[in-house]
């Protein structure tokens, strides 16, 4: 090999989603190594002694071109020092990368024969400020190079609140690369000089990766042909495709000639357009830019309060500290909160901090900074969780007598909600996951077939919203774009709400992006506008209409295609999300986003009545700053951290099923078991371990797909039950929590949060465990337990409601408010225990629940209000040896309407 590196990669430098793993794994790496042979004294060629040390530094060259800082010159240099036998100054600059890494810094020394960049750049290594990166496309020489680092050294002051260092690409698919590969990139400018093709050596994986960014947008040129194109289309089709993938980074665009006509033309995709010698005008507007996501106006108005000093008359003894600081029995409080707790409690009517119930201010301009970053129309805080968020938009939105299709294993505040709006209720039924005792998602061809029954009674004009889960608590995701889409071709009126408690996180990558409500709202709108879509829709309305009468063809048609709204079909989508379960935010923090074109006419006025109906007249404002907070991390850093949990997952999944010991107790659920083949194109039964690539793909094409930051194990041949692995092993001895089990699987969730560290920590105790269940099977000799060893009863569908409150179509929908005010009635209703319900069921009888029975876990109410007890139901529940069931009384039985 030769010291310039020019071979071909000899190793596959990994999936996008793993660069930042592999980067730094490559360089500890090398570190150890190259130290190895430094102490030994055995500074022969060490490339050609170690191939290992080769393979890591040809991936290093070309991963070293996405990240700002030391660079594929550095990468090429360290060869050279190895090959020429300087093992030690290999060291000492493979040493400088690693420590940068660690977010630690070693300062040079007199001798270090640095270039003036690379002396600028180790000089601001320790500055304490915040530092992004800013990716350049254009084709540049390596003087070019050095004379923009010079530039940027030269702009940047100590009033600079952030400093950014430079990331130069010559092509455009070197610039998708950089945004899949480096989060840290926070802004792009774009030269129109840039080429197309990059002449990297690239895994296979990544050049799909990049192939899929480029097709994503409508009209998008073959690769082929892109090179033809006029430099304007060029830039304006990066600039789109850019845009798309990773929409937190700003675009700029720097040109000579026609600056003038390019900024009319351009101005909807860049923020800005200048010429090079404006280097000043774009130094500020690159900094000026990540101040406004850095920007927390909540946040900070409550650190002003907290500093200044203020006497408190209003009815909160707590604030400033007053009730606990001269106590004697309380200090403990503020000993372990701190005080800043408490000189930040007040209360709105005390002026200065907004009013989350009339926002003008502060709050508002958080809100407004949140719809930003997740893409929606506009954006409101909640503080009591998404249990009162969805109430909020069930009460803005229905009516009563308003038919709403809901998954019937949907959050229980859901089915709450509906009971308080009167909204008749018609659920739909996922598909069952018997074998593991839990649901998936409700299969789009069900929710078609409802719509076309209630369209062929005549009932249509009742329907008014759908809610659905996505993605549901075990990771089951649905494909929103398509579904609103093709709900809408049968009634264009239609609202959705998408209840996103447990996906907020998915907004911030961009694969997962696409599946979240605004994401798909956003899509949707823009192809309704497009020409071509207008013209699909014609062609498809000729064979879905008769032509003489005008009238729908028979549901076999509409069912065996894939609808098409028609153009002027309105976009009334809703998401609501628990902040706090998955991105940064205090317990009760979520959000709701909404996408709604209709919002001033139909929704504005009853929407803010629900908010002041369901919301605290004293939120709590430390919940608020968290989210103001949790919103700024996601915008700066978010796809960084969405990254390693999907990553960290994945080698969770990998671990368990290639450790022959946890291979023989645990099974990691996939696809294949999570997913019935109807509903999956992808024959990959974790798409994402075989890369980026192959998880994009499954995305886009998809009906369901599963959450990979989720990993659920099939726990059957410990021989214990999901609850007492739970809590006897898990968590009793070694401290290790976990949010859901059912009667064989735990569910293992990463979040944000998640290190490497409790990754191999959870291997650790799964090895551990696995060694314990085996060792105690053959001591007292008894066989291994086989995986389906115990066989759980089939998941119950939802039976019906009682006549008494089903409307008497035909149709399934039923009146849950009224059913839900006679089973609150004592007179009305009465106390049976299982056995005398299983007699009077078998004597045919139609018992009817009195209120929700819900069992935690699996989670989902068996039982609604005014619904008829079947033997289904009955076996199920008995099955069940969960510890907690809300509305069910051991002592007393079930709740009966007489």
């Amino acid at each position: 090999m030769t010291p310039t590196l020019e071979n071909q990669l000899e190793r596959d430098p990994g999936m996008p989603a793993s660069s930042w793993r592999l980067r730094s794994d490559a360089w500890e790496f090398l570190r150890f190594a190259v130290k190895r042979i430094a102490l030994e004294g055995n500074s022969g060629d060490a490339l050609a002694s170690d191939g290992e040390i080769r393979r890591s530094l040809r991936a290093l060259e070309t991963i070293e071109l996405y990240w700002a800082g030391f660079g594929q010159r550095y990468v090429r240099q360290i060869g050279e020092l190895l090959a020429q036998g300087d093992a030690a100054g290999a060291l000492d600059r493979i040493g400088r990368v690693v420590h940068r890494l660690r977010r630690t810094t070693v300062p040079g020394s007199a001798e270090d024969s640095f270039d003036d960049a690379e002396l600028a750049e180790q000089q601001d290594d320790q500055d304490p400020r915040p530092r992004f990166e800013v990716l350049l496309v254009d084709e540049t020489t390596a003087g070019d190079r050095d004379a923009l680092y010079a530039e940027a050294q030269r702009l940047r002051t100590s009033a600079d609140a952030f400093i950014y260092d430079f990331v130069i690409v010559p092509s455009a698919d070197d610039a998708i690369a950089a945004l899949l590969t480096n989060p840290n990139i926070l802004a792009c400018i774009v030269r129109p000089g840039f080429s197309d093709r990059s002449r990297q050596a690239l895994s296979r994986d990544l050049r799909d990766s990049i192939e899929l960014a480029h097709q994503q947008q409508p009209g998008a040129a073959p690769a082929s042909s892109r090179s033809a194109l006029a430099s304007v289309h060029r830039v304006m089709q990066l600039a789109d495709t850019l845009a798309a993938l990773r929409p937190e980074v700003d675009l700029y665009l720097v040109a000579g000639a026609h600056i003038e006509d390019l900024a009319g033309a351009l101005t909807h995709r860049f923020r800005r357009v200048f010429r090079r010698e404006d280097q000043l005008e774009l130094h500020l507007s690159l900094l000026r830019r990540v101040s406004h996501l850095y920007d927390t106006p909540f946040f900070s108005a409550i650190q002003d309060h907290a500093r200044r000093p203020v006497g408190v008359f209003h009815a909160l003894p707590v604030g400033r500290g007053g009730s606990v600081v001269s106590s004697k029995w309380i200090r403990d409080l503020a000993d372990f909160y701190g005080m800043n707790l408490l000189l930040a409690e007040t209360s709105a009517t005390s002026g200065g901090l907004d009013s989350l119930l009339a926002p003008t201010g502060a709050i508002k301009k958080a809100q407004d900074l949140a719809a930003r970053a997740f893409g929606a129309h506009r954006t409101f805080l909640v503080t009591n969780g998404t249990s009162t968020a969805n109430k909020i938009v069930h009460q803005a939105l229905v009516e009563p007598d308003d038919v709403v299709l809901v998954d019937r294993n949907c959050h229980k505040s859901h089915h709450h909600a509906l009971m308080l709006t009167g909204g008749r209720t018609a659920y739909l039924e996922a598909y069952p996951l018997n074998d593991f005792a839990f649901y998936g998602a409700v299969p789009l061809s069900r929710i078609k077939q409802l719509l076309l029954d209630y369209r062929a009674a005549g009932r249509l004009d009742e329907v008014h919203m759908i809610t659905l889960t996505n993605c549901t608590f075990d990771g089951i995701v649905y494909d929103p774009e398509r579904v609103m889409a093709e709900c809408l071709a049968i009634k264009p009126d239609l609202v959705f709400l998408w209840d996103e408690a447990w996906f907020a996180f998915a907004a911030f990558h961009p694969v997962t992006r696409r599946r979240t409500a605004m994401a798909a709202a956003k899509r949707l709108e823009g192809r309704l506008r497009s020409a071509a879509h207008a013209s699909a829709y014609e062609e498809q309305r000729a064979r879905l209409f008769d032509p003489e009468t005008g009238a729908p063809r028979d549901d076999a048609a509409w069912l065996s295609e894939r609808l098409l709204p028609a153009p002027d079909a309105r976009i009334r989508v809703y998401a609501t999300q628990s902040t706090h379960k998955t991105l940064t935010a205090l317990r009760q923090g979520s959000m709701i986003h909404v996408y709604d074109q209709d919002w001033a006419l139909e929704a504005e006025y009853a929407f803010h009545e629900a908010f002041m109906t369901h919301t605290s007249t004293s939120p709590n404002y430390q919940i608020l700053a968290s989210l103001d907070l949790g919103r700024r991390q996601v915008e700066l850093e978010g796809f960084e951290l969405v990254q390693r949990q999907l990553d960290l997952a994945t080698s969770l999944a990998q671990a368990v099923a290639r450790h022959p010991l946890l291979r023989r107790t645990f099974r990691v659920l996939t696809a294949h078991d999570l997913v019935p083949a109807d509903y999956r194109g992808s024959s990959r039964p974790m798409p994402l371990r075989d890369g980026l690539a192959e998880m994009w793909r499954a995305w886009d094409d998809d009906e369901f797909v599963v959450d990979p930051s989720r990993v659920t194990i099939e726990i059957t041949r410990t021989g214990v039950d999901g609850d007492t692995f739970k809590h006897q092993y898990l968590m009793d001895q070694y401290g290790i929590q976990v949010n859901k089990t059912s009667r064989n699987t735990v569910l293992f969730m990463t979040n944000i949060g998640t290190s490497r560290s409790a990754i191999a920590y959870l291997i650790e105790v799964l090895v551990k465990l696995a060694q314990r269940f085996e060792r105690d099977r053959v001591a007292h000799g008894l066989p291994p337990v086989a995986s389906d060893a115990e066989e759980m009863p089939p998941l119950p569908d939802f039976s019906a409601f009682a006549p008494a409150y089903a409307h008497g179509s035909g149709l399934p929908d039923g009146d849950l408010r009224s059913a839900f005010t006679d089973g609150q009635r004592r007179q009305l209703i009465e106390y049976v225990t299982p056995e005398e319900l299983r007699e009077r069921v078998g004597r045919g009888e139609e018992p009817v629940s009195a209120g929700f029975v819900t069992p935690y876990p699996p989670g989902f109410p068996v039982l609604v209000p005014g619904q008829v007890i079947t033997a289904e139901v009955l076996d199920f529940m008995a099955a069940l040896d969960t510890r907690e069931i809300h509305g069910f009384d051991p002592a007393k039985g079930y709740r009966v309407i007489r």
